[in-house]
């Protein structure tokens, strides 16, 4: 692994701050090395389902996956492959659940990004993303109830997932109860293919937190730095017992809905806005300013990144599908219940 050393006069506060940009950026990039993999993978006709990259979200996610400690739940949006990563996530487990491995947390039952450990706080993604943030809310409040203090709970949406029913009652529940919830909603500027000027008639979306007696924050997307700030300072104020926070980052996803999506309804002025910047550049660059990394380094890194997807492809493409005669087919919770019955009757 190779690490940038700080200067002599660099004081502790920048010394923290160098290390975090640079971890961040580390989980952006093979974040976005392995997107462009699977990518290949289901152009190449060897992932069957759908395939959701995360291009231009790698900073808000990473900078969430980052804040968040061990003890934290983290419910991720289907492009929050930074902040898994960032959180704990194995890579082996995103690849073989787009593979379909026998081996993987989804034993090969599903083709994308419904995959997680919540025994670990990571919780698999829900497709209907308002009703993410009541799950998280239950955690949060079953903790409580155990008197587990300390806890933050993130859950990432997208603007569209705002215009949900399940959206206003678990935000209310939240702030009724206080709850340490960190609500962060990527706004990419379309619910698929809506944009947001369908989909809400405030003047901006974070507006909506006043309503429920919440505290808001925005943040620049596209930029790094400022994701990490304002990641961390909501998830602490959360922790501190300040009750819930939206975050509501601006940016635009720069690829489409999915892989069979070619995107061709976004404007193309939004491209070419500041919104359109591509967060993992911008990173970059801010590195080279502070001069926290260099050129070479950083295609360290990156072949790093490219060695550790290529490796953890192979490994499972080596590995065995689900035998439909063999598999057994009851949910993972039954399963799980079950063996935990066999352990106490032991």
């Amino acid at each position: 692994m190779v690490q940038t050393v700080a200067s002599p006069e660099a004081g502790p506060q920048v010394s923290i701050l160098r290390e975090a940009h640079i971890n961040a950026f580390r989980w952006m990039l093979l974040a976005r090395t392995l997107d462009d993999k699977f990518a290949s993978l289901y152009r190449a006709g060897q992932i069957h389902g759908g395939v959701f990259l995360g291009r231009g979200q790698e900073a808000l996610s990473a900078s969430v996956g980052i804040a968040l400690r061990k003890g934290d739940v983290f419910a991720p949006l289907i492009r929050d492959q930074a902040g898994r990563l960032a959180f704990g996530e194995p890579i082996l487990d995103a690849v073989r659940t787009c593979l379909g491995s026998a081996l993987g947390p989804m034993r090969g039952r599903d083709g994308n990004v419904h995959r997680g450990r919540p025994r670990e706080g990571l919780l698999p993604m829900i497709s209907h993303l308002g009703a993410t943030i009541s799950v998280v809310n239950g955690i949060l409040f079953a903790r409580r109830l155990r008197n587990i203090n300390g806890i933050v709970g993130a859950a990432s949406i997208g603007d569209g997932g705002t215009s949900t029913g399940a959206f206003h009652e678990a935000i209310n529940q939240a702030a009724v109860e206080k709850l340490p919830l960190v609500m962060v909603v990527a706004n990419n500027q379309y619910a698929y293919s809506t944009p947001t000027s369908r989909q809400f008639a405030c003047r901006r979306l974070v507006d909506k937190a006043i309503g429920y007696g919440i505290n808001s924050h925005t943040v620049d997307g596209t930029d790094l730095s400022d994701c990490l700030k304002v990641s961390s300072d909501a998830v602490n104020l959360a922790r501190e017992g300040h009750g819930p926070q939206m975050v509501v980052a601006g940016l635009l996803r720069l690829c489409g809905h999915g892989e069979h999506d070619d995107a061709s309804y976004v404007d193309r002025r939004l491209k070419q806005s500041p919104l359109g910047r591509d967060c993992l550049k911008v990173a970059e660059e801010q590195l080279m300013q502070q001069a926290w990394a260099d050129a070479r380094i950083v295609d360290l890194w990156r072949n790093e990144a490219i060695q550790k997807v290529e490796e953890a492809v192979a490994t499972v493409q080596r590995e065995p599908a689900p035998d439909p005669y063999q598999e057994d087919w009851r949910a993972l919770a039954s399963t799980h219940l079950l063996e935990a019955r066999e352990e106490r009757a032991e």
